[in-house]
């Protein structure tokens, strides 16, 4: 062995300079190569599912031991948000902190979704291409929730995010200079800004077998909102800002109602959404049910929560239909799309099975959304889950 090492420093040393670095260079892609082949591998064996059933086992970052509200503990306080009732242990919580958006995908392939269902409030509207992207905010449930895919910023979404002056978790977003320009916006608006490009692992992390098998990567980003607000907490975007003033010191809530008694006459039954009927994969329609006096949603099948295996349901749907255009800012193919979101426009209010012709109203875009009915009489949002799709104007909705 002594001799074999002896004569390979030997013809080293006899080589000339430039022949020398070609066998470093060789030598350190061999190495490289082979670092990387066994870093998947020991990726791909942690990731890899056990058990006949196919359970997966995975070192990844996931929700912390979940909160729970005391059963017994009387249910006092209502969720500014969405007027649901909470303990005041519940309260007490989300006192210290402000509401958290986050961007997540609805691309068929990134279906289901983890976290949907335990959100307060979630808008949904055209990403790109007719495929439409959900921002959903969350606020007064004590519970860590998993939640993705994350996906990327558009403007419109600053002008709802901007009512809440939220957290805001995405994956980058669009930079294209012109109205489109997202990342600009978020420096100009002082979005409390969580972009998951300054934050990194374990915050965010990528599951690539998330449904049990392999998805493209834009399809993978996942964090948890405990490990978000923490984040947020560290830059200093808690419930009050550096002069002392909490984020709902102008925030209007919508005003609530409780469920009625249950009827059965009149009710709107079967409510179909379209974005761009170019796109039917992403047409929703919501079927009533009567029992929880909801609107459970399908895309093509029963749309459900990766977390829990439950139809996500909705007590309140809101259509409003804004000016659809696109930002002709010399993105290729001129996908970025704008909408006009502040003003007023039609607006469908579906709840207590019934459908009310109304029209949405924002003056600014840090002003209230206000939902009125044909008397400019302000509606009142039955507590739950509140759903607000935004479609292009002109588009088809059916009930």
């Amino acid at each position: 062995m002594s001799n074999l090492l002896n004569n390979i420093t030997n013809t080293f040393d006899r080589l000339t300079n430039l022949q020398k670095m070609l066998v470093l260079i060789i030598l350190a892609l061999v190495l490289y190569s082979s670092a990387t082949s066994l870093s998947y591998s020991l990726f791909t064996n942690l990731m890899r599912t056990s058990g006949e059933n196919g359970s997966r086992v995975s070192s990844l970052p996931g929700p912390t031991s979940a909160l729970e509200e005391d059963p017994n503990e009387p249910k006092t306080e209502t969720c500014p948000l969405n007027g649901t009732p909470h303990t005041q242990k519940a309260k007490q919580f989300w006192q210290q902190r402000r509401p958290l958006a986050v961007m997540i995908e609805n691309h068929i392939e990134a279906r289901p979704q983890s976290g949907l269902s335990t959100a307060d409030v979630i808008y949904e509207a055209v990403a790109e291409g007719g495929i439409t992207r959900f921002m959903a905010l969350f606020y007064c449930n004590l519970k860590d929730v998993q939640i993705g895919p994350v996906r990327s910023a558009r403007t419109y979404y600053l002008d709802w995010l901007s009512e809440y002056d939220a957290l805001y978790a995405h994956v980058g977003g669009a930079n294209t200079p012109g109205p489109a320009n997202a990342l600009g916006q978020i420096i100009d608006y002082d979005i409390k800004d969580l972009n998951q490009f300054s934050i990194g692992f374990p915050v965010f992390w990528r599951d690539y077998q998330r449904l049990g098998h392999p998805v493209a990567t834009e399809h993978t980003m996942y964090s948890t909102t405990a490990k978000l607000w923490e984040v947020g907490a560290k830059r200093g975007y808690v419930a009050t800002d550096s002069a002392g003033i909490r984020w709902d010191k102008n925030f209007v809530s919508w005003k609530f109602k409780d469920d009625p008694e249950p009827s059965g006459a009149g009710q709107v039954k079967e409510i179909t959404v379209n974005f761009w009927e170019s796109q039917p994969g992403y047409q929703v329609v919501w079927s009533y049910d009567q029992e929880t006096n909801s609107y459970k949603r399908r895309n093509g099948e029963n749309h459900i929560d990766l977390n829990n295996r439950e139809q996500l349901e909705a007590k309140v749907i809101i259509v409003q239909f804004q000016r659809e255009s696109n930002a002709n800012d010399g993105y290729p193919g001129n996908i970025h799309l704008l909408y006009a979101t502040s003003g007023s426009g039609r607006a469908l209010i579906f709840q207590d099975g019934q459908a009310t012709e109304g029209k949405w109203i924002k003056s600014s875009r840090i002003a209230r959304s206000k939902y009125v009915d044909s008397s400019n009489k302000e509606i009142e949002f039955l507590r739950g889950q509140i759903w607000i799709q935004t479609v292009p104007e002109g588009s088809k909705v059916s009930y």
